[in-house]
């Protein structure tokens, strides 16, 4: 009764800010213990277009890393503790259930990232063959995923080391005959790949930066005695810088490059990821491309986004120069969803080589 009582006397959650009096989130998802439902709609091209997402999220802030250099007090922001869930289904009949989790263990200084899924994904594949130039190719694929990274801090820097590991479980379905580019062994296959990885990462905000830089590194290994029935090795290397130019305006720059060793699956090829092209739809051995973003706050809630990049995919660096530039760029715009956790979405709109496209946003879209 004392707990009902003290409970009906809390204060009512506010969905305005106490600085500006617009619509805001922070104090509900502190309030609430970190619980936002997110319905979202996904718009990426290749699985057709359309869908509809709901993800179940707790957001629990961390306190700072606190250390004493040369005797002076430091504190460090960390990010906060994302635990979820999301289930989506889409136009062209593509679904998925998956769970996941990101946090820091803050006295250890360990970040980590773990999730599983089961995906019901249909995709299309593309390939020059001797009868058509880009002739597209439709998936099926059932797979099961589980995905576990682990870094820990060196020393009182923004540097961090440790490793990944990615298992794959999956079917893959074709109307007709296998195309030449697909092996028998893909139809049902187990890949286990295992990495190192290296990372750096001084921005100010995880969801939506306005200054700071990401630079990260992996070298992966995909083989028999790890369990994977496939033996190939992978290099993934990007960086995301932000500064504040002003006041009002923020600028970011990407680069973003893959490298492929040996035979993986053909659905695990690098690939062009830009808004505006769809996901696989440029895939080679290997692949780099460079995006800019400037982000106008044109009033304290709402921003005004530019963005463009090109990039390149191919099997051999000796191709670099003949092979294709793929180009894209857009607009879009962003409101601060929650102030006090630095959060801000929106919509884009782009266009690629071929097609629109429109992205929803939540954060940003350099999220990896």
């Amino acid at each position: 009764m004392i707990s009902f009582l003290s409970n009906a006397q809390k204060k009512p959650v506010s969905f305005k800010d106490s600085l500006d009096g617009k619509f805001d989130v922070s104090d509900y998802i502190i309030e609430a213990n970190g619980f936002v439902p997110i319905p979202y709609i996904i718009t990426e091209p290749a699985l057709g277009g359309f869908g509809f997402a709901v993800a179940p999220v707790f957001i629990k802030r961390n306190p700072p890393y606190i250390d004493t250099i040369r005797g002076q007090v430091k504190r460090t922001p960390v990010a906060p503790n994302i635990t979820g869930g999301v289930v989506a289904y889409t136009l062209n009949n593509t679904w998925l259930a998956s769970a996941f989790r990101s946090g820091t263990l803050v006295k250890r200084r360990i970040k980590y990232v773990i999730g599983g899924a089961y995906a019901n994904i249909n995709m299309s594949y593309f390939r020059n063959t001797p009868q058509e130039e880009d002739k597209e190719f439709a998936f099926n694929f059932k797979t099961i995923v589980g995905f576990l990274q682990a870094t820990k801090r060196i020393s009182f820097s923004n540097w961090y080391a440790g490793f990944k590991y990615l298992f794959l479980n999956t079917d893959v379905r074709y109307k007709g005959t296998l195309p030449d580019f697909v092996k028998s062994q893909e139809v049902h296959s187990t890949v286990s790949q295992f990495g190192l990885v290296l990372e750096l990462d001084n921005r100010d905000n995880v969801f939506t930066p306005n200054k700071g830089v990401k630079v990260h590194l992996d070298g992966n290994i995909s083989a028999n005695f790890l369990g994977s029935d496939y033996e190939y090795y992978r290099l993934n290397y990007y960086m995301y810088a932000y500064a504040q130019f002003s006041k009002k305006f923020v600028g970011g720059w990407r680069l973003d490059g893959q490298q492929a060793f040996q035979d993986p699956p053909f659905y695990l090829l690098p690939y062009i990821d830009m808004r505006g092209v769809p996901a696989s739809r440029y895939q080679g051995q290997a692949d780099i491309l460079t995006e800019l973003e400037g982000r106008w706050d044109v009033v304290p809630r709402w921003s005004i986004v530019f963005f463009g990049g090109t990039g390149k995919a191919f099997d051999e660096w000796n191709e670099f120069g003949s092979a294709k530039w793929i180009v894209s760029g857009g607009t879009g715009f962003r409101y601060m969803l929650a102030r006090k956790f630095g959060l801000r979405v929106g919509i884009d709109l782009a266009r690629g080589p071929e097609t629109w496209a429109y992205y929803i946003v939540f954060g940003s879209n350099w999220l990896k």
